[in-house]
C-alpha cells in the first residue's frame, strides 16, 4: 500500500466518494493521534475497552 503524509492511504479525491480508513493504519501502534482540521487540533483516542473517542 502507498501511503502518502501524514502517512495515510491515498483517497479518491472525488466529491461522491466514500473512503473507508482503518483505525489501526491512522494510530499505528499509539493510543492517541492530533489531527489538524481547519486549524482546530482534535484528539483521537482509542480505550482500554476499544472504543474511539474524538475530543477537541
Amino acid at each position: 500500500m502507498s501511503l502518502t503524509p501524514p502517512f495515510l492511504p491515498a483517497v479518491n479525491d472525488t466529491p461522491s466518494a466514500t473512503s473507508i480508513l482503518n483505525s489501526v493504519d491512522i494510530l499505528r501502534g499509539r493510543k492517541v493521534v492530533s489531527i489538524n482540521h481547519n486549524g482546530i487540533i482534535y484528539r483521537l483516542q482509542i480505550t482500554q475497552a476499544g472504543k474511539l473517542i474524538l475530543t477537541k
